[in-house]
């Protein structure tokens, strides 16, 4: 180490915090591109600046804390409320958005990081506020935004319409999904909101971290500052659930053993392990499973509400893109299957009941990455129906998508702000470094109704004893002393 130090510290293009050089290195010899040092630093004073006008405690609620959690987010001008799936994460944040909206008349954001994930966060906000008063219903928005809408995309450009000199017109946002978000797009969302304003995020600090740069919900959660509420108990997933049992046995269970042995003792009905078949072998073994899970909504294409309403019942999904067990090959298996069987037809890229995922943004159709669409005959021709934001359903012709691709698998990664009734996981027959105890956590949590684990032992306990590690500097940021 210290010859690197005396690189860093004598190279001219490296400088050292607030100085403008091309490279930052910190007071732990972290490297950084400058702007993602600026970030990082722009982010963590938002943070420290609201802990220290808001300095009561962290408030740790394993009961019924959902109106403790609401009461202690009242006093925050920043908060985080983190819990696994049906902790009440949103069922929090309508009671603070009611408590809220009684005093004043507010301007509230609601936001998260995908269209998927915004639709979701709508229709819980909307199910919750059925039961306050229509003055209070009528504070709250009806309608969710992706962060990029939120912020206002400018077509080519890194930039957004909304930051630090044009700030945001609102007087609380909310955000779901948080883990997903990187540092880049945290920072830039926190420059534009108003020193006025509440920010709260909703996230599982245990759920795999953005793809890009950063692990912000996670090194937030992980600081000492005292602005986060960790929910703890499930009221989906209780006692007798094999969901709820593995997906605390992975977070627990440093070395695969325990949530092995849980997944493989067939006490749960709604979690269970399948040893890996070989690649030659996989096509069979899968045939039921697929034509089980996707028979139900390609009989129902003639209505496509219901078809994609059933299409979200099951869904397999992948920790690798490549490989025989990877995403590619899996559709392709599906499609081969479900050609056989007759349950789709055609040998052309596009046919009835192909469903699609789209993984670009495109501002002008309001379609955005994640959101899943699928192709149905209307007056003769094929179109791709997607539900729309107000429940509706919005069709386009094929040649109009952004980039997209077939949707019978995703990786788990893809998968993040969707829940489905029922998910088979496929761990590939290799060790890989993207196989960490997060990503195991996550596919399982996807899961409403049931998960199967398909992998082999060695593989599993390997991804179980593996953390994402990311040098991030955020909490040293956040904790630094002023000054």
């Amino acid at each position: 180490m210290p010859e690197y130090r005396h690189v860093l510290q004598n190279s001219p293009v490296i400088g050292s915090p607030g100085e403008y050089k091309p490279l930052i290195a910190d007071d732990h010899f972290r490297l950084y591109l400058y702007r993602f040092w600026e970030y990082q630093e722009k982010l963590a004073e938002f943070i420290r600046v609201r802990a220290e006008h808001d300095p009561s405690p962290v408030i740790d609620t394993e009961s019924d804390g959902q109106t403790i959690a609401a009461m202690f987010a009242l006093k925050k001008s920043f908060c985080v409320i983190s819990g696994g799936p049906g902790t009440g994460k949103t069922t929090t944040v309508a009671k603070i958005l009611a408590l809220l909206a009684q005093s004043r008349k507010l301007r509230i954001a609601l936001s998260a990081p995908t269209g998927k994930a915004a639709a979701r966060l709508q229709e819980s906000i909307t199910r919750e506020k059925k039961h306050f008063l229509p003055e209070i219903q009528d504070i709250i928005p009806k309608t969710a935004s992706t962060l990029h809408r939120l912020l206002g995309t400018i077509p080519g450009s890194p930039y957004f319409r909304y930051n630090a000199r044009r700030l945001l017109p609102y007087d609380v946002i909310v955000i779901d999904e948080a883990s997903m978000v990187d540092l880049a797009l945290m920072s830039k969302l926190v420059q534009a909101i108003s020193p006025k304003a509440r920010l709260i995020l909703l996230g599982d600090k245990d759920q795999l971290a953005s793809v890009e740069a950063g692990a912000v919900l996670g090194d937030i959660c992980a600081s000492s500052i005292n602005c986060v509420v960790q929910l703890e108990k499930s009221y989906r997933f209780g006692e007798h659930s094999g969901i709820g049992a593995a997906s605390r046995a992975v977070n627990a269970d440093d070395t695969g053993g325990q949530s092995l042995l849980l997944l493989k003792s067939n006490k749960y009905a709604d979690a269970g392990w399948v040893e890996l078949p070989a690649p030659n072998m996989l096509s069979s073994a899968l045939k039921d499973r697929i034509i089980h899970g996707f028979q139900p909504y390609l009989t129902s294409l003639q209505n496509p509400v219901q078809a994609l309403a059933l299409f979200e019942k099951f869904r397999i999904l992948c920790a690798l893109r490549e490989g025989a067990y990877g995403v590619f090959a899996i559709n392709q298996t599906v499609e081969k299957i479900l050609g056989k069987e007759r349950l789709i037809s055609g040998d052309k890229r596009w046919y009835a009941g192909r469903p699609v995922m789209i993984t670009g943004n495109d501002y002008t159709l309001g379609l955005f990455n994640g959101d899943v669409g699928i192709a149905l005959y209307e007056k003769g021709g094929l179109r791709v129906f997607f539900q729309a934001p107000d429940g509706g359903i919005r069709s386009f012709h094929p040649l109009r998508l952004p980039e997209h691709e077939t949707a019978y698998s995703m990786t788990v990664h893809k998968s993040q702000g969707s829940e489905f009734e029922r998910v088979l996981l496929l761990l590939p027959d290799k060790d890989a470094v993207i196989l960490t105890k997060e990503l195991i956590y996550t596919a399982i949590t996807r899961a409403k109704e049931s998960v199967e684990i398909w992998g082999k032992e060695d593989i599993f306990r390997a991804a179980v004893s593996r953390r994402i590690r990311r040098s991030s500097g955020l909490r040293d940021q956040i904790e630094k002393t002023p000054g």
